[in-house]
């Protein structure tokens, strides 16, 4: 049979509850989830997934393409979120569950997945989607583009940090005690990039974690407030750390403090930061071992509405993005920012000032702090003239995103 005509067989619709167990399949069948996967990650079998998946597809706006028999062959869910994005809070949504049969690819499919995805991400007003990239070329074609990274490390039991006097002091406790909460809120709200975890997001984030190995072992002040959390596992002499979060450098360090001391019962430490942030430097013995990689990209689904929304630290002389988006028309635009005597930005469609050229991808890296304008100019990813070059390296904060999260 033909593509054209294989297509025009199928058909588009919203995916309900009652096709839970397909949607599970393609995805088990797309990502390779082996019943070993499932069982490490503290799961009695598939069924037992498949129901605790049930409040996902609940939440979640979720789209596929069905054959003449409904049998979903292609997919995508929409999961709805809350972002902090420089200090303000953006509904973001996150692209998952993302697949096709192989039998069905080279269709089209997906990419008419992703234009409905984007049109149901406007009317939801997010205006920011974040993803998981398991093909980064193919994603950035889509329009989406690297927003953080993650640096994975490892410590020999003789690098790690000599133990530093703190005030406060650490307890162990259960991974979803009410203090751990209570600091990852704070943290979320101070660091750009990051999720504000709803219980949905927070069962997400330990979706394919064994929970009753891992602990939380938090930091608590002199006054008893809680500052700083490491969720942790001992297995074959070695300290896994999932994450590590902290409000201050007192709660980091005594969290670390924590970890030195289990020197005796292990011969390394690994983990993760998931900030551009090499944490080397802070160590007197710099010389460990450090790996980074893209870990989450974002795309701008609407360009306009992100922009009115867009905490800018200053203001600056009107100028304008002239934008080119491969999926999105509405955001192939010109966008002028002009700010009035009382620092109010207003946003139109007019060409005022100088034009700024970028692609989608590249004002997402630019407004997420992922690059900068100076690098993005000097790599050819953004066209302008100097002075309102200068200006955006004087109105766009420069703080590097933090997203810990997994869907």
């Amino acid at each position: 049979m033909e593509s054209k005509d294989a297509h025009e067989n199928l058909t588009l619709k919203k995916v309900e509850l009652k096709y839970l167990k397909q949607f599970n399949e393609l995805l088990r069948y797309v990502f390779q989830v082996t019943d070993s996967d499932i069982e490490e990650s503290g799961y009695e079998d598939e069924s037992e997934i498949i129901r605790a998946k049930r409040p996902v597809l609940r939440e979640a706006d979720v789209y596929g393409w069905f054959t003449q028999d409904d049998e979903l062959i292609s997919q995508l869910a929409i999961y709805p979120c809350e972002v902090n994005i420089h200090d303000t809070v953006y509904e973001m949504a996150g692209l998952t569950g993302v697949g096709t049969y192989p039998e069905y690819t080279n269709m089209g499919l997906m990419s008419d997945l992703i234009k409905l995805g984007l049109d149901k991400m406007r009317d939801n007003k997010q205006w920011i989607s974040y993803l998981y990239p398991y093909n980064i070329p193919y994603y950035r074609r889509k329009g989406w583009e690297i927003m953080s990274d993650k640096i994975s490390f490892e410590i020999k039991d003789t690098q790690l940090p000599k133990i530093v006097d703190v005030p406060g002091y650490v307890e162990r406790e259960d991974i979803d005690h009410e203090d751990v909460y209570k600091v990852y809120d704070a943290f979320a709200e101070q660091n750009h990039g990051a999720m504000i975890r709803s219980d949905l997001n927070w069962e997400e984030y330990w979706r394919w974690e064994n929970e009753e190995e891992r602990t939380a072992a938090i930091y608590y002040s002199a006054d008893g407030d809680p500052c700083g959390v490491c969720f942790y596992w001992i297995a074959e002499e070695v300290f896994h750390i999932k994450e590590m979060f902290y409000l201050n450098q007192e709660a980091r360090k005594g969290l670390w403090n924590f970890v030195s001391a289990h020197f005796s019962m292990i011969d390394r430490v690994v983990g993760a930061t998931y900030k551009n942030e090499p944490i080397a430097f802070l160590f007197e013995d710099s010389e460990i071992k450090e790996s980074i990689e893209p870990y989450f990209m974002a795309r701008i689904v609407d360009v306009e509405q992100f922009i009115k929304q867009y905490p800018f630290i200053t203001t600056g002389k009107p100028f304008h993005f002239v934008v080119t988006d491969p999926i999105a028309e509405w955001n192939n635009n010109n966008f002028s920012l002009m700010w009035d005597e009382d620092n109010h930005l207003t946003v139109t469609n007019e060409a005022i000032g100088n034009p700024v050229y970028v692609d989608i991808q590249t004002l997402t890296a630019l407004l997420m702090s992922y690059k900068r304008p100076s690098y993005l100019y000097r790599i050819e990813r953004l066209k302008t003239d100097k002075e309102t070059l200068r200006t955006l390296e004087r109105i766009i904060p420069d703080q590097e995103a933090y997203f810990s999260d997994y869907f």
